[in-house]
């Protein structure tokens, strides 16, 4: 299987940050990265990473700006 190709099948990721990724099935996800429970074919996985990640800045950068502003 390759990732190139339009049969092979993603999982969304997501890490401590809360930023998103996809990873091919076929390899374990790397440490430090969860599987959200979406899987499919590429574009699948990118229109639903497209819709659920609105603010891209890091988990600990937001943080530290909310701490800031209260």
């Amino acid at each position: 299987m390759s990732i190139d190709s339009p049969n092979t099948e993603f999982t969304v990721v997501i890490n401590e940050q809360e930023q998103y990724s996809i990873w091919p099935t076929y390899h374990l996800v790397p440490n430090g990265w969860t599987e959200v429970g979406v899987k499919g074919k590429k574009e699948h996985c990118l229109a639903h990473i497209r819709e659920v990640w609105t603010d891209m800045r890091p988990k600990s950068l937001r943080d530290a700006i909310d701490a800031l502003e209260h």
